[in-house]
C-alpha cells in the first residue's frame, strides 16, 4: 500500500499523530469495556506527548488511571489485568525507563503465554515514547526497539504517520499478544516539538486496522531501496522527493519491527539491487544488521553495491543540540548514503 492509497482511503480529514492515537484508544474503549489506560500523567494531563488527550473527560478516573511513579508496580498491575481477561493500555512514558521495570516486561509480560503452554493470554499494549532531537539527554532520547525485538514474545510497532498510528493502535489493542507501541516524539505533531509536516495527515473517522507485521511502500522507486522506521521515514521521504527526476528512490516504511516484514524488503531489493537502511537506534547489534542479514541469508547477489547504513553511532545520545544532530540520522546523511550506493 502506497502513501497515495492511504490518502485516498482517509479522505481530507486531518489529525496529528497524537490525536490519531487517542482517537483509536477512545473508539476501542467505547466498543469494549475491558479496555482501560494506566500510566503517569495519562489522565487530566492527557499524556506528556498527547497520546491520551481528552480521554479522561469522557471515561473518568476509573478507566483512565494516573499512577504513582512506580513503573514496576503499574506495569505489573497491567499484566495481571491482562491475564485476567482485560485489555490494558499501559504508558511507560519514555522507553529509556525500561531499565527499572524490565523484569515485568520481559520475564512476565512476554513469557507468560509460553510458560503456560499457550493457555494464558496477555492482551496488553505497552505504549512508550522514543527518539531524540530535542536535547532531552542520554536518558530520555533513545529508540531501543531493537533491544526489545531481540527478545521473543512481544510484537513491536512504530508508526511514522497519523494514519498508521490509529490503525496500528487498534490492531494492538485487539491483539491477544503483548504489543509494544513505540511512538517517536517527532511524529506526534505537537506544536512545541514539531519536526515534520507529515506528523499531521489524513485519518478516517471510522475505526480501521493496519495489520501488524506488514510494511508499506511509502514512496515507489526503481533505483535504490531505502528501508526505515518511524520519524526517519519522514526524513527519507523528504530526500526521495528531493531526488525525483535524478534518482528513483523506493522508501519502505517497516511500521512493525517484530514481526519484521522480510518479504517486503526482499521484494524491493530484488527490484532495485541497492539498499540503504536508516535507523535512529544504535547501529551495532540492531535492526539495521538484521535487515542486511535478511538479504544476505536469501541471496547476496541481489545487491549491486554494498549496503549503506545511516544509524545512530554506538555512543550515548548527547545533550548538546549540535552534538545530538551530529549523531542522529539526518536528511543530509541519508542523501549522501543514496549517492554512495548509486556510485558503487
Amino acid at each position: 500500500m502506497t502513501t497515495a492509497t492511504l490518502k485516498s482511503e482517509a479522505g481530507t480529514r486531518r489529525l496529528t499523530t497524537a490525536k490519531a492515537i487517542s482517537e483509536a484508544i477512545a473508539q476501542e474503549m467505547r466498543a469494549n469495556q475491558d479496555v482501560f489506560v494506566m500510566g503517569e500523567d495519562v489522565g487530566a494531563y492527557g499524556g506528556i506527548f498527547g497520546s491520551t488527550g481528552g480521554l479522561f473527560d469522557e471515561f473518568g478516573a476509573s478507566r483512565i488511571i494516573d499512577t504513582p511513579i512506580s513503573e514496576t508496580g503499574f506495569i505489573g498491575a497491567g499484566i495481571g489485568a491482562a491475564v485476567e481477561g482485560m485489555r490494558p493500555i499501559v504508558e511507560l512514558m519514555f522507553v529509556d525507563f525500561f531499565g527499572v521495570c524490565m523484569d515485568q516486561i520481559y520475564n512476565h509480560m512476554a513469557k507468560i503465554h509460553y510458560e503456560s503452554g499457550g493457555n494464558v493470554k496477555v492482551p496488553m499494549v505497552l505504549m512508550m515514547a522514543a527518539g531524540g532531537g530535542y536535547s532531552d539527554g542520554a536518558q530520555h532520547s533513545q529508540c531501543l526497539w531493537a533491544t526489545f525485538a531481540h527478545m521473543p514474545g512481544m510484537k513491536i510497532v512504530a508508526p511514522s504517520n497519523p494514519y498508521d498510528a490509529k490503525g496500528l493502535m487498534i490492531s494492538a489493542i485487539r491483539d491477544d499478544n503483548p504489543v509494544l507501541f513505540m511512538f517517536h516524539k517527532g511524529v506526534m505533531g505537537l506544536p512545541w516539538m514539531a519536526k515534520n509536516p507529515r506528523s499531521i495527515g489524513p485519518v478516517p473517522e471510522d475505526p480501521y486496522v493496519v495489520p501488524i507485521g506488514k510494511a508499506a511502500i511509502a514512496h515507489e522507486g526503481s533505483d535504490v531501496t531505502v528501508v526505515s522506521i518511524s520519524l526517519s521515514v519522514q526524513h527519507c521521504l523528504d530526500v526521495a522527493e528531493g531526488l525525483e527526476g535524478k534518482i528513483s528512490v523506493e522508501v519502505i516504511d517497516l511500521r512493525t519491527i517484530a514481526p519484521l516484514d522480510r518479504d517486503a524488503i526482499l521484494a524491493s531489493v530484488s527490484k532495485t539491487g541497492r539498499l540503504v537502511i536508516v535507523d535512529e537506534d544504535y547501529k551495532s547489534f540492531g535492526l539495521s544488521g538484521e535487515i542486511v542479514a535478511t538479504i544476505t541469508d536469501k541471496d547476496p547477489k541481489l545487491l549491486k553495491a554494498p549496503v549503506q547504513r545511516v544509524c545512530h553511532p554506538d555512543v550515548p545520545i548527547p545533550y548538546s543540540r549540535v552534538l545530538e544532530y551530529e549523531a542522529l540520522p539526518t536528511r543530509e546523511k541519508i542523501q549522501a548514503a543514496i549517492h554512495t550506493v548509486m556510485k558503487a
